[in-house]
């Protein structure tokens, strides 16, 4: 096994498991919708590492990389994303009976899928520190020689399988405590506060300062 590999291997996990917006929005989902909608974001957060992988490979990463403007622009896009979704959150939180039901039909299980999934995928590639992470650490673990698009996509897939692993443990331990609190206090609560934090994450990429 290359020395590399394994090397990014740490390293990402270590990062993976670091609580950030992602995390947040997949406990959201859980809560809001249940297990399902939480696996669907976690995996449509991890599919958007492929798209910066690819971007890093092609250089065209650079392009935010070196442009105030660019940059700028993608964070306030992520940023308000962000607080749009802790918002809807802290609405639904504010209702008598909030949403999650379980038991639903086939088309509405679908439709809440594939919006979960849009979320998680959204939430990861409107996030410009991803893109930048990977135009900053892919580098370090190519050789000479090496076919960089073939090799990022092969360090992304590693980073998605750590993603995807982590993000569905979360999921499951959500979704087993959902059920032990099914008072709508209690879910209301839960709901107001990961909704408040995925604000505070909006509002935090969108104050900082730096490139």
């Amino acid at each position: 096994m290359d020395p590399q590999v394994i090397a990014f291997a740490i390293i990402a996990g270590i990062l993976t498991i670091t609580p950030g917006a992602d995390t947040m929005l997949v406990v959201r989902n859980v809560l809001a919708r249940g297990r399902r909608a939480g696996l669907l974001t976690a995996v449509g957060a991890c599919c958007g590492l492929f798209m910066h992988a690819t971007l890093s490979g092609l250089g065209l990463s650079l392009i935010l990389v070196n442009s105030a403007t660019a940059f700028g622009m993608v964070k306030l896009i992520g940023a308000g994303y962000l607080v749009w979704l802790g918002i809807q959150s802290l609405r639904q939180a504010l209702r008598h009976h909030p949403s999650g039901a379980i038991d639903a039909g086939g088309p509405a299980i679908r439709a809440r899928g594939r919006r979960s999934f849009v979320e998680g995928l959204l939430s990861n590639l409107l996030n410009p520190k991803v893109a930048v992470f990977y135009l900053a650490f892919l580098p370090q673990f190519m050789n000479r020689g090496d076919w960089v698009l073939g090799k990022s996509m092969f360090l992304a897939g590693i980073h998605w399988i750590e993603g995807v692993l982590w993000l569905s443990a979360v999921t499951l331990f959500v979704a087993r405590v959902r059920f032990w609190l099914r008072h709508p206090r209690v879910t209301r609560a839960i709901e107001a506060t990961a909704g408040a934090i995925l604000v505070a994450f909006g509002v935090r990429l969108a104050i900082e300062r730096g490139r």
